[in-house]
Order: C-alpha cells, then structure tokens, then sequence
C-alpha cells in the first residue's frame, strides 16, 4: 500500500492554501507534518480524505486514483480514516452507538460485528468500561481516544490524526499519545499533523515541515528537527525551543 500526492493544489476564494504539494507515505510508515499555524497541515489532511476538494493534482491510494470527478468519497473514506482536534463525538448517543454508526450505516457491516470490533478495541484502549457511557461523562484524554477508536473501527488502511492534542488539557495529552504509539508499534500507516515535536522525534519515520502551503524540508526527525537544511525550518524550530517544545 502507498499513498501518493502529487500537486496538491488548494485555494479558499483568494486565500492559496496548498501549493504543489507532493508526498509519498508508505505501508507502516508514520509521517508527522509540523509547521506554524496556517501553513495547510489541517487542509492536506482533509483533501487527502476529500473532505475538501482539490483543484489541483492527483491522489492515489495503492495505485488508484482516489481523487477526482466519478470517485466514491465514501468508500474512499473507509480505507482512509480521520480523527480531528475536536472529537466530534455524538453527544446523544452513547460510545457504543458513536463507534457502530459508521460501519453499520456507510459500511453495512453487521450490528453484531460492528459492536464486537468495537469493544475490542475499546478494552485494547482502555475504555472497556466506557461502552454505555454518554461522551459528557468522559475526560478530553477519553473522548479523543473514543474517536481514534472510532476511526479504526473501520479497519482503514491510513489513518490521519488532525493536531489530536491540542484541545487536551497538558495532562490529557499523554494518554492519548500513548495510543498513537501502540498503533505505531502495530504498523499502522498513519499522517499526523501535530505541534507535540517531542512526540513526533520519537514516533515518526519521516518528518515534513511545511510553510505558507509548500514543503519546505523533509526526512528522518534527527535530521529535520536536529540538524535542518532550510533556513526557515531553522528559524521555526528556534522558536519552538525558546518555547520549551522540543
């Protein structure tokens, strides 16, 4: 499995977003995209699950194109997972039906198997006792680890992580980076936006660093986080120790 993009172009109106992206991920590779706020880490990772429509470029998944007029986005999205910032759990129904929803509805998978897989993983992930429970009654570390759940629920085959910890309190964040690491560990392909650069040295096969919609560097975290090339890569990681981050 490789996922593939090439001139990943995207504007809002006037506002040029993403400028000719290209990027390669490969099975079991985890890619962390950093950069400053706005730079298009966030809208990458929504064209790549077409919940934005690029106006440019192509991408392929496993050789096929994914992109485009005539696509399924749904069943696109069922092999290319997306967890987001904010959680987006249903707050009317309980964890159970939040995870179920998806694959019974989109999927047709069965309710029996659908809930099966779910408590699985919900006992995997520690909230095995957190079946029944409405999302007001969970912590911020619980309800974003319910979402991951949610979007593995699926089976995908890539799975996109849109900056998961940045509305968690500093004491939730370990919690739910644990999680990440345990489907590193287990080979999952994954993108993550992220600001946690520690995190990203230590989990991470590549690093990419993006700035004002283009890729500025990229490669191993001990090269792009240790010794960068660019000189704007240098000036933002500057920043970000002087902030105590990495």
């Amino acid at each position: 499995m490789k996922l593939a993009l090439r001139n990943i172009q995207k504007s809002f109106g006037s506002n040029h977003v993403l400028k000719g992206i290209d990027l390669d991920v490969d099975e079991h590779e985890v890619v962390c995209l950093i950069g400053p706020s706005g730079c298009g880490k966030s809208t990458l990772l929504r064209t790549i699950n077409l919940l934005e429509r690029i106006d440019e470029g192509t991408i392929h998944l496993d050789g096929e194109l994914v992109s485009g007029p005539g696509v399924d986005a749904n069943a696109v999205r069922q092999r290319i997972g997306i967890v987001f910032q904010s959680f987006n759990l249903f707050p009317h129904m309980t964890v159970l039906k939040n995870l179920t929803l998806g694959p019974i509805k989109a999927s047709g998978v069965s309710r029996a198997e659908a809930e099966a897989r779910a408590i699985e993983l919900l006992e995997r992930f520690g909230l095995g006792d957190k079946v029944d429970e409405y999302p007001d009654r969970l912590s911020g570390g619980q309800q974003q680890r319910a979402a991951i759940v949610r979007a593995l629920v699926g089976d995908p085959e890539v799975l996109l992580l849109d900056e998961i910890t940045s509305a968690l309190d500093p004491e939730l964040v370990g919690e739910v980076l644990s999680v990440i690491r345990e489907l590193a560990s287990r080979g999952l392909t994954m993108i993550l936006a992220t600001h946690e650069m520690g995190f990203a040295r230590d989990v991470a096969n590549r690093v990419v660093f993006l700035d004002a919609g283009r890729v500025v560097e990229r490669g191993p975290p001990a090269q792009v986080l240790g010794t960068p090339t660019q000189p704007r890569t240098q000036q933002f990681l500057r920043r970000v120790i002087e902030g105590g981050r990495l």
